[in-house]
């Protein structure tokens, strides 16, 4: 359950369902309910996919560059850092006008880069070296739909989210999830900081590992 819950937070604070109703919103105006309904589990399936696969197939892709779980660790948490700037400061990328003009936004840019973006891959195949036994694999599928489950909830409900939390709130949380994903990044930066440490001072200690 430990496992479980880290892996939810950590996605869900990257991810920021409630950062993404406003954005849901603007892309879907116009559409019918059953349109935006539609869009919403397309985009949430969509993310939860890409995950998936970043999570299958990441070791293989870090294997075949060379690349260490400590440099990953390291870069991931200068890119999760990087995310959490911006949502402290308010400044997050907004979808331009060529993909607003895209025939089904649930792809793109709703389903990546906005939802299944580059933070929550970096973190998705960070906790992925993490697994070891059924027991943590488990956790880390079950976090992951789980935090699909909330994303499409968010986007399914958002015009009533949004009435609830108004804007003011709507910023507030994602505030809240841009601090606790800056905690997150620093202590990602300090492990791989650690890992590599005892490597030059262990002759034999591999960062690859």
């Amino acid at each position: 359950m430990k496992f479980f819950w880290e892996v939810f937070v950590t996605l869900f604070v990257i991810i920021d369902p409630a950062g993404t109703v406003p954005v849901f919103l603007e892309l879907t105006r116009g559409r019918t309910r059953q349109d935006r309904n539609r869009l919403a589990w397309q985009a949430a399936v969509v993310a939860f996919g890409v995950i998936v696969v970043f999570a299958l197939f990441g070791r293989t892709i870090l294997d075949y560059l060379g690349v260490g779980i400590a440099a990953l660790e390291g870069a991931g948490g200068l890119l999760l850092l990087l995310v959490a700037l911006e949502l402290l400061t308010g400044k997050a990328g907004e979808p331009s006008e060529a993909e607003l003009e895209r025939a089904n936004v649930a792809f793109v840019p709703l389903g990546t880069p906005l939802l299944a973006g580059p933070g929550a891959i970096v973190a998705t195949m960070l906790y992925v070296q993490r697994v070891h036994g059924v027991g943590n694999g488990a956790a880390l599928a079950a976090a992951m739909a789980a935090v699909a489950i909330v994303v499409w909830l968010a986007m399914r409900f958002a015009s009533v989210i949004q009435r609830v939390l108004t804007n003011n709130g709507v910023e507030l949380v994602t505030r809240i999830a841009g601090l606790l994903l800056a905690a997150i990044a620093v202590q990602l930066v300090a492990n791989s900081a650690i890992t590599f440490a005892h490597s030059a001072l262990s002759p034999g200690f591999d960062a690859r590992l």
